[in-house]
């Protein structure tokens, strides 16, 4: 009766306030996160050096690689819990929690140990230099370790979230970003430590985060928690998970690998500072990215859970008031970068060459952005209602199957042209938006069944 108590609401309430309560902590947990990214982003660029901006870019699409997992574990153990609690199956909510454990401890030891055996070479095909990579080797051999309790903690806070407990997800999370924000000064100015204070800061916060997620299912008063039944393997609740996380990871893994490509392509066209550019743009665009993400785990509970319960019209209606609201933040951080493209650049450096890449860049990067919402949306519903292969396509299409491409022949067209190479780049970008936004219209269409009839599960 305890799942009742907990989570029944997500059937009983109003779609609006139930996506208020549970998107909230989940957009300011999210922002913050975002924000204390930028905070180390703004202590390195201005107590270090923009060379070091460039080579903590280097690092982010490692980084997103390592999110990744965190997202494959985090997303689809979260998304099957709240199916299951919407078949009000709590010894199978508790067998994920247990079971996604031991994924994230045995994926992320062989993520880290395979990280530091190598580093240099995977630095130096993501774009490091001669200039960049002591940087981001130092950068990265510090904060490799907190990286694995970054992913604990992206998996236990969703599990938290999922079982009825959204606020004390955002605590967690919120906690572990203010501490990294209080830190990142103390390590890179007070006690001068450079690049390397921010990975300290880093992986010190996610460490203490993960152990208060753990003590959330350790404490007998939480309904859902570590059993000894829990921590038994089960090959079909790893595929149940697999299954569903699949999408978001491969975005994340598709980012990290674009990332590479972009950064070869942009040194070969603008040079270090073009990849320095890239990188602050897309720290503000993460940021935008992350409270969508935000207002999609908030509606993930929700449309998980009814899906499960066989509400098909609570289905279609938290699907509606998500996409409404994701569509409309995209607008506005579309209008805000067109109207002040050099200001956000000049957050994170005074360099002068830095600003002129980087207010470019930011038009082309940002001005699709309300369509980049819609693509979010559509897959974070799709693997909240466990159609993982729908989901897989819908987010991968953006970033591999036509950036990809684009980034390579775009850049040519415009040298032919007798334009800049790099703006060829920068444009790439934009048009991918667009087709991957239609793409992702044209899977809803043909999946739209699942708002009128009950799917088997």
């Amino acid at each position: 009766m305890a799942v009742l108590d907990r989570t029944k609401e997500l059937e009983t309430k109003g779609i609006g306030q139930l996506l208020w309560k549970y998107a909230l902590p989940s957009v300011i947990t999210q922002v913050i996160a975002s924000i204390y990214n930028i905070v180390d982003r703004i202590f390195i660029g201005h107590g270090v050096g923009a060379l070091a901006i460039a080579g903590l870019a280097i690092t982010m699409p490692i980084m997103n690689i390592i999110h990744a997992f965190g997202s494959l574990i985090g997303v689809g153990s979260s998304a099957r819990m709240s199916i299951v609690l919407g078949q009000k199956d709590v010894n199978w909510a508790e067998k994920i929690l247990g079971n996604s454990m031991v994924f994230t401890i045995v994926l992320g030891c062989l993520f880290v140990t395979g990280g530091y055996l190598f580093m240099d070479n995977i630095l130096t095909s993501f774009g490091a230099t001669a200039e960049t990579i002591a940087y981001a080797r130092e950068y990265m051999y510090i904060v490799l370790p907190g990286m694995f309790f970054t992913t604990m903690t992206f998996n236990l806070t969703g599990l938290i979230r999922a079982s009825g407990y959204p606020s004390k997800s955002m605590f967690i999370m919120v906690g572990g970003a203010i501490l990294n924000m209080v830190l990142d000064p103390i390590f890179i100015f007070g006690l001068h430590w450079g690049i390397a204070g921010a990975a300290w800061a880093t992986s010190i916060s996610m460490f203490l985060t993960a152990m208060v997620a753990i003590a959330h299912f350790a404490n007998p008063k939480s309904f859902i928690r570590f059993r000894r039944h829990s921590w038994k393997p089960k090959g079909y609740i790893f595929r149940n998970i697999t299954l569903i996380g699949m999408s978001p990871f491969l975005m994340n893994v598709a980012a990290a690998g674009v990332v590479a490509i972009l950064n070869n392509q942009l040194l070969r066209y603008g040079g270090d500072f073009a990849v320095g550019a890239y990188g602050v743009v897309n720290t503000y665009g993460n940021l935008l990215v992350m409270l969508i993400i935000g207002i999609c785990q908030g509606m993930q509970p929700i449309a998980g859970y009814n899906y499960g319960a066989g509400h098909p019209d609570r289905l279609k209606h938290v699907y509606k008031l998500t996409m409404c609201v994701c569509v409309l933040v995209g607008l506005a951080g579309s209008i805000l970068s067109l109207l002040f493209p050099a200001m956000w650049v000049k957050v994170f450096t005074k360099d002068a060459e830095l600003i002129a890449i980087g207010q470019v860049a930011i038009k082309y990067l940002m001005v699709m952005f309300p369509l980049i919402g819609f693509t979010i949306v559509n897959s974070n519903f799709f693997q909240s209602i466990d159609k993982p292969w729908i989901a897989i396509v819908t987010s991968l299409s953006r970033q591999v199957i036509f950036l990809v491409p684009l980034s390579y022949l775009v850049p040519l067209l415009f040298v032919r042209l007798g334009h800049a190479g790099l703006t060829g780049i920068w444009a790439a970008c934009t048009i991918s938006d667009v087709i991957g936004a239609v793409l992702a219209a044209v899977l809803l269409y043909t999946q739209r069944a699942v708002f009128s009839k009950q799917q088997d599960n």
